[in-house]
């Protein structure tokens, strides 16, 4: 585990500008930094680096945070492979925190397993363009297929010797211990002999999310019927083949920015697509696509285009594929090549733009392609076309989200012509029946039959005023907390008369004092516990330090927190990006009007929390239309005098 002082030295060191600056083209625009969306497709700039505050913020994703959280949304890399990678930028040597003899003997033999890997890499790499071997067998194959050197070197291509032990001899002889060739599978070890696990077979390097070679695929290419077409690097402590997918190393950021996935079957389908210019395809490596892969794809998009061939046989099998995407909550559709064509030829024979046009205008949404599918293999039979339909409600099963599924009986409805009772029938028959065979294997308890029904026409969802109020006293505390302004607070006092009136009483404290003592004073704490934690957080360092550090903040945070820290402290940068001053409108800047907000606000949430206990109180039981506790009519009075002064004082406030 990387030590809390490597993590500290890493954040102190790394500058967000510099390292989103290898990744985005940035513009200075006043203090900060702009620049077009890495997230999204845009020709003007939504993008806001600040160096003071060490954070950024994409306005037309809503994503933003510090440069850990830029690295981890960009480059999808976990929280320690980003610590790694910014260590290795600026030269900051990792110190791991104490761990036993077992865990450094683990830690050691997966990274022994990953730099004989990475060594293979480059000697398949080497052989192909080296050897005159290579070039003749290795490099004719790749353009026969119509790669060319540029797509070879974006892949790492390379080619095995048809010796029995070329790599290993060179990989021990180099210094490399045949204990990790063996546990990798790149050696094969029988009694006192050792021979290539690839011998003889192009080589294509499988990658991690992060770059890190974890295994190969090796094609053959000769006529030997008793060896396998293609074969995989065996199960490892780094290669879990259920858990990786070909190319998406490669093709994650353009799978987050198209917000799609197209899933093919083999390596050098997803070569050809990234040559021919879509980088957005993985390939399940023709072994059964399995969850963990799927939600690989999920951590970048919510859909996923499954591409085949019209075998109908892959036909069949790619439907078994369609209903665990749709288990994990994703969008399926599904594209067919004409007879005779794959995505690799295809998109062989023909430019970016055709190819483009077919998968726009042949993929299918999932509930349509399978009955196309099936219905035409029902034909006019009433039992196979029951089959058909049993079968697409059994796909709708799977889908978590309640509003999909009914979508999705409607179109099925509308499909097969089948009433949509029915269906909804089958479909809670069907829910049931899973519910049951889940509580009987964890449980046994009985399970109550789930209904499910047409949704009625929902309401637009209300506006959260309390969570809105909270969210703007933490973002008041984050951008003028010490500032120290003059506040005038309307004290209620009586005349002689004994008339009711307000009396301006001026006060200079700074921001974070006076909402302190106000929200303390009415007793008031914040209903959301990540705006409760922040508030005390922040509250507390003013108190010690009487400053704020925004940057030394954000990085303590949790990933979730500093991110809504981020997006409070960029939402003013926003005015930035269009550069009104240019076109000479001028917007008034918050700053000068600190004070009135401040008590805008709290004046606001204490008439909010006044109404809402207005309301709660009208909701007391009532018998004989009085309320049964005789209190209630006189706190709904007075609370309701207290409102109407709240009122007031904002009104004058405003």
């Amino acid at each position: 585990m990387i030590s809390k002082t490597t993590i500290d030295n890493v954040f102190e060191t790394a500058r967000v500008e510099e390292v989103i600056g290898d990744f985005v083209q940035l513009k200075k625009s006043g203090s900060n930094f702009k620049g077009l969306s890495p997230f999204t497709d845009e020709r003007t700039p939504s993008f806001m680096v600040s160096p003071v505050k060490q954070i950024w913020k994409d306005f037309s994703s809503g994503k933003g945070g510090n440069v850990v959280a830029f690295l981890m949304e960009h480059e999808h890399f976990t929280y320690p492979e980003a610590i790694r990678y910014l260590a290795k930028k600026y030269g900051i040597e990792i110190e791991e925190t104490e761990q036993s003899d077992e865990q450094k003997q683990l830690a050691n033999e997966r990274e022994s397993l990953y730099l004989v890997s990475e060594y293979a890499k480059d000697f398949f790499v080497s052989a192909l363009h080296k050897s005159e071997e290579g070039k003749a067998i290795g490099l004719t194959y790749f353009k026969e297929r119509g790669f060319t050197p540029e797509t070879m070197e974006k892949f790492e291509l390379g080619y095995s010797p048809n010796e029995w032990s070329a790599f290993t001899d060179k990989a021990i002889k180099d210094g490399y211990k045949l204990e990790f060739l063996e546990k990798t599978g790149l050696t094969i070890v029988k009694e006192e002999k050792q021979f290539d696990r690839f011998k003889g077979r192009v080589i294509f390097p499988i990658k991690s999310m992060s770059g890190r070679v974890l295994g190969f695929g090796g094609r053959i290419l000769t006529s030997d019927k008793k060896a396998a077409k293609y074969l995989n690097s065996p199960e490892s402590d780094i290669y879990h083949k259920s858990k990786v997918l070909y190319g998406i190393f490669k093709a994650k950021q353009a799978i987050a920015k198209e917000d799609n996935c197209y899933l093919v079957e083999g390596y050098t389908d997803v070569i050809q697509f990234h040559q021919t210019g879509i980088e957005n395809v993985v390939s399940s490596s023709g072994t059964a696509l399995t969850p963990e892969q799927i939600r690989l794809v999920n951590r970048l998009t919510k859909n996923i285009t499954v591409l085949f061939d019209s075998d109908p046989a892959g036909l069949r099998a790619s439907l078994r594929g369609v209903d665990l995407i749709l288990e994990q909550g994703m969008n399926v559709k599904i594209c067919t090549f004409p007879e005779g064509e794959d995505p690799d030829s295809f998109a062989k024979a023909n430019t970016l733009d055709v190819l483009k046009s077919y998968l726009n205008e042949n993929s299918a949404d999932f509930i349509n392609f399978k009955a196309s599918l099936l219905a035409s293999e029902a034909k006019d039979d009433p039992l196979k076309k029951a089959e058909t339909i049993r079968d697409m409600v059994v796909s709708i099963s799977k889908i978590p989200d309640q509003i999909k599924q009914e979508v999705y009986i409607k179109e099925c409805s509308r499909i097969m012509d089948i009433s949509e009772a029915v269906l909804f029938n089958t479909l809670a028959q069907i829910l049931q029946k899973e519910r049951r065979d889940a509580s009987r294997k964890s449980s046994q308890q009985k399970v109550e039959p789930m209904g499910v029904v047409s949704s009625e026409r929902q309401a637009a969802p209300k506006v959260d005023v309390q969570f809105e109020l909270e969210r703007k006293i933490i973002e008041l505390l984050l951008l003028y907390g010490t500032v120290e302004e003059e506040f005038e607070d309307l004290i209620l006092e009586t005349n002689e008369e004994g008339e009711i009136a307000f009396v301006p009483e001026k006060i200079q404290t700074k921001v974070y004092e006076k909402i302190f003592l106000d929200l303390q004073d009415d007793e008031i704490e914040f209903m959301n516990e990540d705006f409760r934690e922040l508030y005390y957080e922040i509250i507390d360092k003013l108190n010690q330090q009487q400053n704020l550090q925004i940057d030394s903040l954000v990085n303590q945070l949790q990933p979730e927190k500093a991110e809504a820290v981020t997006h409070i402290l960029m939402e003013e940068e926003k005015y930035n990006l269009h550069d009104w001053k240019r076109k000479e409108i001028y917007v008034k800047e918050k700053k000068h009007t600190i004070s009135q907000l401040v008590s805008e606000t709290i004046l606001n949430l204490r008439r909010h929390l006044v109404s809402s206990k207005i309301e709660e109180l009208a909701k007391s039981p009532v018998k004989n239309g009085e309320y049964e506790d005789k209190t209630v009519l006189e706190n709904i009075s007075d609370y309701t005098i207290l409102r109407d002064v709240l009122s007031e004082k904002l009104r004058r406030v405003l």
